[in-house]
């Protein structure tokens, strides 16, 4: 029969540590993407903007004045080039 010591050795205490770690990375993970699917609306990932936002930002634009009809046209006409490529 064997008897054992109490004494986990070095790679029980290594397993340990990293099932530790990776218990509360992934309740941590859940959380967040709890959090993030509860938060709804319009949201911008990482600053940019996809094609339908930035034609809305170009009418914006265009409708405070910054830019004329004929910039406004050239780079409308842009943006949708770019969506078709």
């Amino acid at each position: 029969m064997m008897w054992w010591d109490g004494n986990m050795g070095a790679w029980g205490y290594i397993l340990m540590v990293v099932s530790f770690i990776l218990f509360w990375g992934a309740i941590i993970a859940a959380i967040v993407v709890f959090a993030r699917s509860m938060s709804g609306g319009n949201r911008r990932d990482g600053g940019g903007h996809s094609l339908g936002s930035a034609e809305q930002l170009l009418a914006e634009r265009f409708a405070r004045g910054e830019i004329d009809e004929t910039e406004y046209s050239a780079r409308l006409s842009a943006l949708r080039r770019a969506r078709g490529a």
